[in-house]
Protein backbone atom coordinates (compact mmCIF):
# COMPACT_ATOMS: atom_id res chain seq x y z
CA UNK A 1 0.00 0.00 0.00
CA UNK A 2 1.06 3.44 -0.63
CA UNK A 3 1.38 6.31 2.05
CA UNK A 4 -2.00 8.11 0.18
CA UNK A 5 -3.81 5.12 0.37
CA UNK A 6 -3.36 4.90 3.65
CA UNK A 7 -3.40 8.16 5.18
CA UNK A 8 -6.21 8.89 2.61
CA UNK A 9 -5.08 12.29 1.64
CA UNK A 10 -3.79 12.56 -2.12
CA UNK A 11 0.08 12.91 -3.02
CA UNK A 12 3.01 13.26 -0.54
CA UNK A 13 2.23 15.38 2.20
CA UNK A 14 4.30 16.79 5.23
CA UNK A 15 4.79 14.09 8.30
CA UNK A 16 3.52 17.16 9.93
CA UNK A 17 0.14 17.47 8.25
CA UNK A 18 -0.24 13.54 8.62
CA UNK A 19 -2.31 12.49 10.79
CA UNK A 20 -1.49 10.33 13.84
CA UNK A 21 -2.32 6.36 13.60
CA UNK A 22 -1.82 4.98 16.79
CA UNK A 23 -1.76 1.09 16.99
CA UNK A 24 -4.92 0.60 20.22
CA UNK A 25 -5.97 -2.29 22.52
CA UNK A 26 -8.60 -5.31 20.92
CA UNK A 27 -12.29 -4.87 20.81
CA UNK A 28 -13.22 -5.84 24.30
CA UNK A 29 -9.56 -5.59 25.46
CA UNK A 30 -6.77 -7.97 26.53
CA UNK A 31 -7.29 -10.90 27.98
CA UNK A 32 -6.26 -11.29 31.34
CA UNK A 33 -3.10 -12.16 32.54
CA UNK A 34 -2.47 -15.17 34.36
CA UNK A 35 -0.12 -14.50 37.33
CA UNK A 36 -0.85 -15.85 40.50
CA UNK A 37 1.39 -18.93 41.67
CA UNK A 38 -0.40 -22.30 41.33
CA UNK A 39 1.64 -24.78 43.11
CA UNK A 40 0.67 -28.65 42.58
CA UNK A 41 -0.83 -30.25 45.37
CA UNK A 42 0.97 -33.56 43.91
CA UNK A 43 2.77 -35.84 45.90
CA UNK A 44 2.79 -37.14 49.43
CA UNK A 45 1.74 -35.47 52.35
CA UNK A 46 3.75 -34.06 55.16
CA UNK A 47 2.77 -36.93 57.75
CA UNK A 48 3.55 -39.53 54.97
CA UNK A 49 7.21 -38.20 54.68
CA UNK A 50 7.44 -38.01 58.47
CA UNK A 51 6.43 -41.45 58.97
CA UNK A 52 8.58 -42.65 56.12
CA UNK A 53 11.55 -40.78 57.35
CA UNK A 54 10.98 -41.70 60.90
CA UNK A 55 10.59 -45.81 59.82
CA UNK A 56 13.97 -45.31 57.72
CA UNK A 57 15.73 -44.11 60.91
CA UNK A 58 14.26 -46.72 63.17
CA UNK A 59 15.09 -49.64 60.76
CA UNK A 60 18.73 -48.21 60.69
CA UNK A 61 19.17 -47.87 64.32
CA UNK A 62 17.77 -51.24 64.68
CA UNK A 63 20.54 -52.62 62.17
CA UNK A 64 22.97 -50.66 64.63
CA UNK A 65 22.25 -52.09 67.50
CA UNK A 66 22.55 -55.97 65.41
CA UNK A 67 25.78 -54.68 64.52
CA UNK A 68 26.56 -53.27 68.01
CA UNK A 69 25.81 -57.06 69.75
CA UNK A 70 27.74 -58.46 66.86
CA UNK A 71 30.91 -56.82 67.52
CA UNK A 72 30.56 -57.12 71.81
CA UNK A 73 30.03 -60.67 70.93
CA UNK A 74 32.01 -62.17 68.21
CA UNK A 75 31.44 -65.57 69.62
CA UNK A 76 27.48 -65.98 69.81
CA UNK A 77 25.29 -67.00 67.57
CA UNK A 78 24.20 -64.27 65.15
CA UNK A 79 20.69 -62.62 66.01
Amino acid sequence: MTESMIRKKPGMVSVKEMPVLQDGPPPGGFAPVRYARRIPTKGPSAVAIFLATFGAFSWGMYEVGKGNKIRRYPSSPKF
